[in-house]
């Protein structure tokens, strides 16, 4: 009675709107042990309830609410960056300092190989249990995290190796040490910066991204998000706590923040989607990295392929004309110049030595914006 009672029970990793799908896969368990138990045929009970469970979880993950997705990307088995390199990365050597103040560990950055190409490693590291989290500051990096990775991306420069970076933090640590140590110029400096590091950079964001926390690391040639992942500039609880002085709106809040990975690519503001398999990474880990390596292994032959000068052109032109945000200012005083009966104002000035910010968004060769990766 008691193994019983510990089988059916629900675990604590069971998400709320999860709770059909463990209901009929304990039903499945069941009657697995119970068809090893007796000699009576449970073979038709069984494939009922195998494909009973496979069609609701297809039908219940094709129904998340954005709220939904920002659960699954913080479920506890889902694999993090420690994962990713584990399982991915041969030949993995990690680096560690900033060269100033410390080593934070809520970065990770080292050399390894992936798919036979050899690559430094930069992510966002949470910690798996409450020990490692608290060690990491739950993924939240102080200024010497930032100042790490810049850092390394510089030494991957000179060695010309690919950067690859795995984005996972509800945001950069808020506390007063981290603001004394200059929190804000850190990140500042890793978006300016990045913009001219020489080598192919691929920003993944495999689970939270929130704020400028993520885009620290983030400002990539390829920006791509698991399916289940969100990114956006305050979670939905900072939101809702901003809005109506309490988290619990933090469902409307999901929705109003538009942070799912499929308003991302709407919105221009990610190149690609790869996609997770049928009831999320956390469900089957091994899947969901081999399609995240398949993504690397396709971006990195790709990427490394383009012309130095052509890669930091487009890298460029991607986030200057982000989600056409430019267009569409450009646009509206003109129309405001008209109205005045006065001359059309002349488009932006071109800063000398970078591309022309002007025109539709371009996007290099190989990643159409409504490409989702099978």
């Amino acid at each position: 009675m008691a193994r019983k009672a510990k089988r059916t029970s629900n675990p604590p990793s069971v998400l709320p709107f999860e709770q059909p799908i463990e209901d009929v896969r304990s039903r499945l368990l069941e009657l697995e042990e119970l068809a090893e138990q007796t000699t009576h045929d449970l073979s038709e009970e069984l494939s009922f309830y195998r494909e009973r469970l496979k069609r609701l979880t297809q039908e219940v993950y094709s129904n998340l609410s954005p709220w939904n997705r920002v659960q699954v990307a913080r479920h506890p088995k889902r694999p993090l960056t420690g994962d990713y390199v584990e399982y991915l990365c041969q030949e993995f050597v990690e680096l560690h300092g900033d060269g100033q103040f410390g080593d934070d560990r809520a970065i990770v950055t080292g050399f390894a190989t992936i798919r036979g190409h050899r690559v430094m490693v930069i992510g966002h590291r949470k910690g798996r249990n409450t020990k490692e989290r608290l060690a990491c500051h739950f993924g939240s990096a102080h200024p010497e995290g930032y100042r790490k990775a810049l850092l390394k991306m510089q030494l991957a420069e000179r060695m010309a190796l690919p950067i690859v970076c795995f984005v996972n933090t509800p945001g950069a640590y808020p506390g007063v040490g981290a603001e004394e140590r200059g929190q804000a110029r850190a990140i500042a400096e890793n978006i300016y910066k990045m913009f001219r590091i020489k080598v192919p950079i691929i920003a993944l964001l495999i689970g939270d991204g929130g704020s400028g926390g993520a885009l620290g690391i983030a400002i990539a040639d390829r920006v791509a998000m698991l399916e289940n992942s969100w990114y956006s500039v305050i979670s939905p609880e900072g939101c809702a706590s901003i809005l109506w002085r309490s988290a619990e709106g933090k469902e409307k809040a999901a929705d109003a923040l538009k942070l799912t990975a499929e308003s991302m690519l709407g919105l221009g503001l990610v190149d690609e989607i790869v996609d997770e398999p049928v009831g999320g990474a956390h469900a089957h880990p091994k899947q969901s990295m081999d399609l995240v390596g398949d993504f690397l292994d396709l971006q990195l032959t790709h990427l490394g392929q383009l012309p130095i000068d052509d890669l930091l052109a487009n890298r460029y032109r991607k986030f200057r004309n982000i989600a056409q945000i430019e267009a569409k200012i450009e646009k509206q005083a003109q129309s405001n110049a008209q109205l005045k009966g006065q001359a059309t104002p002349n488009p932006s000035p071109v800063v000398p030595g970078e591309p022309d910010s002007s025109g539709p968004v371009r996007r290099t060769p190989g990643s159409p914006r409504n490409r989702r990766r099978t």
